[in-house]
């Protein structure tokens, strides 16, 4: 019952008080193509729900695509960044409650190069050299940055800062881009991610973790310090099903041999064993992170999951 009270309480905040002109009619969809010469070499798409205030600023929330397998067609891609965009997924329910936009990056996984996991923003996806592959993390502040503008001519102008969520391999390139740019997140949310969280650490247990495992080698591969300090203070919510024993880390295009050992001997060899290590870490660190397991839950999301998910970034919303 409570959910659908928020519900109708949201809509009562959109639609009873606004006329036609000032909100979106209908929900729109709008492809962007790639533009090299702004600093993104793949399209992109903006999801803008009906009912979405003109005139009223408002948070951007990017999901970054997971097309759940490799192709070499961008149009696999393509279809799959549509169908999460603007039918069905965690983003999708958080933009159309909070009648806030919505952006979902058409980046490739190529099956050509199976082992650069684009979609979860890997090592050798920052490793990679390729123009059309090189420093992801950056096109997409690219694509943030040409959706702003794009979103203020349609008179939704938005703040500086974005939300971003993810789930499976998109929650692990969500958990990995706080730790680059935090900056420029207001709030996160990530789930299904194999119970492993990239650490704010260099080291543990005396083992150095180096990218993505850790901010052991940040410095030498972004050239840049962690920034510490703005990471810890970005809220998010981080979540797991009980029942989730999908498990990333023993498959080569996700982790190297080296990393996958380091994992399963200092975080633990299985999903749900980790990520109790992974918590501990995380409030140990006084990382600004709320986390939920769900009972009953495998490597999905239901309602009651997607509706904690909306009442997180509603509160942020209000803040």
């Amino acid at each position: 019952m409570k959910y659908y009270s928020l519900f109708f309480f949201l809509l009562s905040l959109f639609s009873f008080s606004q006329t036609e002109n000032q909100v979106f009619s209908q929900d729109t969809i709008l492809i962007v193509n790639a533009k090299p010469e702004k600093g993104f070499q793949h399209s992109y798409i903006l999801f803008i729900p009906k009912e979405t205030p003109k005139g009223k600023l408002t948070y951007l929330l990017v999901e970054p695509n997971n097309t759940g397998r490799t192709s070499d067609s961008i149009s696999v891609h393509q279809e799959s960044a549509l169908h999460l965009a603007s039918v069905s997924s965690v983003g999708n329910n958080i933009a159309a409650m909070l009648k806030i936009p919505l952006l979902v990056p058409v980046f490739p996984r190529p099956d050509s190069e199976p082992l650069v996991y684009t979609h979860a923003l890997d090592r050798d996806v920052i490793l990679e050299k390729s123009k059309a592959l090189k420093r992801l993390d950056l096109q997409l502040i690219a694509m943030l940055n040409d959706a702003h503008e794009t979103l203020k001519k349609l008179n939704i102008p938005t703040h500086d800062k974005v939300f971003m969520n993810g789930f499976s391999a998109s929650g692990s390139f969500t958990n990995r881009f706080l730790f680059l740019h935090p900056e420029i997140i207001k709030a996160a949310a990530m789930g299904g991610f194999n119970g492993e969280l990239m650490l704010p650490l260099k080291q543990y247990h005396n083992r150095m973790f180096n990218y993505p495992l850790g901010i052991g080698d940040f410095k030498k591969l972004f050239h840049k310090p962690f920034d510490s300090a703005s990471y810890k203070k970005i809220p998010q919510y981080i979540y797991m099903g009980q029942l989730d024993t999908n498990d990333a880390v023993q498959f080569d295009d996700a982790y190297n041999d080296s990393e996958r050992k380091l994992i399963n001997h200092e975080l633990g060899d299985n999903v749900q064993e980790r990520w109790k290590v992974c918590q501990s870490i995380y409030t140990q660190e006084d990382v600004n992170a709320r986390f939920t397991t769900y009972e009953e839950v495998g490597h999905w999301t239901t309602s009651a999951v997607n509706m904690d998910v909306i009442k997180f970034f509603f509160r942020q919303l209000q803040e």
